[in-house]
């Protein structure tokens, strides 16, 4: 009997563990979804406005990442995101409040910390190790004098293309 016991407690937590991610996760807002937003979802996504830690196919009108997430985040408007590996594809406006490695492919993209690339009108770079901007304003913040290293770096305010290697 006691067996049975264990083993009745050990399912309960295993299936507590296994609550924590799921495949799919639709929702309205962050509050009013499928999953609640500290869910990881590793899957495919489709929001009106969402925000869970992901590995994932993100479709909606505004995504939001928390934690490293990873995948494609296709934004009507905008995409955010703490840290993301992958693609950030928007009409409007991609942030990254971390690290970017991939690419953001927008109006405007903002990334604290730049592994990449960055196709769009206005493109910003706080840091950038390794980082290719395209687009009629690009700023890679951490660059501070004009050519200084070139061909490394370009400078910190660039039309058309800029870049740090």
């Amino acid at each position: 009997m006691k067996v049975w016991i264990l083993a009745v407690i050990g399912c309960l937590f295993a299936t507590g563990a296994f609550a924590s991610t799921s495949f799919l996760q639709l929702s309205l807002t962050p509050d009013i979804a499928l999953h609640p937003r500290t869910t990881q979802i590793n899957g495919l996504v489709l929001n009106i406005w969402g925000e869970n830690p992901q590995n994932a196919l993100a479709l909606g009108i505004v995504n939001g990442a928390s934690g490293h997430s990873a995948g494609v985040t296709l934004g009507l408007l905008a995409n955010y995101s703490e840290s993301y590996t992958g693609a950030q594809l928007s009409g409007i406006v991609n942030y990254s409040s971390g690290q970017l490695t991939g690419l953001q492919w927008s109006l405007v993209n903002y990334a604290a910390k730049l592994h990449g690339v960055q196709l769009g009108l206005v493109n910003f770079a706080a840091h950038a190790d390794k980082g290719l901007q395209l687009g009629l304003i690009n700023i890679m913040e951490e660059t501070s004098r004009w050519f200084r290293d070139f061909p490394a770096e370009i400078a910190p305010v660039m039309v058309f293309v800029n870049w740090r290697f």
